[in-house]
């Protein structure tokens, strides 16, 4: 008796043993983050079917402003700020003959410049919604905007008429609705302009940062992307100093209004991670398709998004390129708010996001490693009080 009692100890310690070291294998195989620090942020929205994650990312990055400014939570409005931005683009398009871009893609720059000629809104007071959706569903609007804006191009009264813009205004006060010239918040009155004041946010005080070699360090440049309408000045720095200048951001309690390309195999939102691996992705083109399912499991997870894999050493050469072939586009605005490592200790950045919080382990939150944001950062908007003072002096900020 006394040895079956031994031999089932035995067994269940070689079996708990067994699932200990499965356990501690699996862990392997699976992301582990530990947040070093997170900044104060409001609750993640949804920009649902619409192109306007620039003005979801820059209001959210305003409204962590406000809060680390004392002024508490407050949910201001997008879509006041897509709706003055589409005016101003207008205005632009047509003084411009047609010969830009007209979409409904932006800058970060773009919502502050909307903030200084108009004010800020409450979402309470403007929610954008006016047709039955609680998410924005942008697809008619954006093609019947642009195909508005053409019309007034093609000049087909050989004189463009003096009431075409309040033509386009209706049609953004029928998707969007009306601008209120007043409203309640708090129990206090507000016109737009008041709203903006009453916050305390000085537009000026907010500055963009990149780093590229086709212009001069420590100068400021137009930056050349297809979104950049209002041709909007960033400052550029060597990417060592850009990465200073967001871990001295960060630190020190400021978030930053992240631009980057998010096309890259290593970016998963699903997964709620972007890392730059090492391995190469293999060619899928021509409808090669059947590589990538002919992978085993270990195959697809080396390239990043199931576990830490060893990740491509960036430089600044690698930057340009990936800019220069078009590889690094503007293609998303993101709201970063803070620091974590894996269970490796490598470092992370983590990015709130405008999508939702479903389809997502993190809540609307991911991970890009410090590859990935050396690598695919387009752009920095934050504060210039976030800037080391040494590399502010060398931008003539000082």
């Amino acid at each position: 008796m006394r040895f079956k009692i031994l031999l089932a100890l035995f067994l269940s310690s070689g079996l708990f043993q067994l699932a200990a070291a499965k356990k501690k294998e699996e862990s392997k195989k699976t992301y582990q983050f530990t947040i070093e620090k997170q900044l104060e942020a409001t609750p993640v929205k949804d920009q649902y079917r619409s192109g306007t994650c620039w003005s979801f990312a820059s209001i959210s990055f305003l409204e962590s402003e406000l809060i680390r400014m004392g002024k508490g939570e407050v949910d201001l409005s997008e879509m006041f700020i897509v709706n003055r931005n589409y005016h101003l683009r207008a205005v632009d398009y047509v003084r411009y003959h047609g010969k830009k871009s007209f979409s409904a893609g932006a800058e970060g720059w773009d919502v502050l410049n909307a903030i200084r000629q108009f004010g800020l809104l409450p979402h309470q007071a403007y929610s954008g919604n006016t047709f039955g959706e609680t998410m924005p569903v942008h697809g008619e609007m954006d093609e019947v905007l642009k195909a508005y804006v053409d019309a007034i191009v093609k000049n087909k009264n050989k004189k463009i008429t003096p009431v075409w813009m309040k033509g386009f205004d209706g049609i953004l006060d029928a998707y969007l609705g009306e601008i209120p010239e007043t409203f309640t918040f708090e129990g206090k009155e507000y016109s737009p302009e008041s709203f903006r004041d009453d916050m305390g946010l000085n537009m000026d005080d907010y500055i963009t940062i990149t780093s590229y070699t086709h212009h001069p360090f420590y100068e400021k440049f137009i930056f050349e992307g297809p979104d950049n309408w209002s041709l909007g000045e960033v400052y550029n720095l060597p990417v060592d100093e850009m990465m200073q200048v967001v871990d001295h951001a960060i630190a020190y309690g400021y978030t930053i209004a992240w631009g980057s390309d998010v096309s890259e195999d290593g970016f998963s939102y699903r997964k709620g991670v972007a890392v730059v691996p090492d391995t190469e992705i293999k060619n899928m083109a021509d409808s090669e398709i059947s590589k990538w399912e002919d992978m085993s499991r270990e195959e697809q997870s080396a390239y990043g998004s199931d576990y830490p894999v060893k990740e491509k050493v960036i430089s600044q050469k690698m930057r340009q390129s990936a800019f220069d072939n078009y590889e690094s586009t503007e293609d998303h605005l993101m709201h970063m708010v803070g620091t974590a490592k894996d269970q490796n200790g490598s470092k992370y950045y983590l990015i709130k996001n405008s999508w939702g919080t479903d389809n997502n382990p993190y809540q609307g939150y991911f991970y890009a490693s410090k590859a990935f944001v050396e690598y695919k950062t387009i752009s920095l908007m934050l504060h210039k009080d976030a800037i080391p003072e040494e590399i502010a002096k060398k931008l003539g900020l000082k």
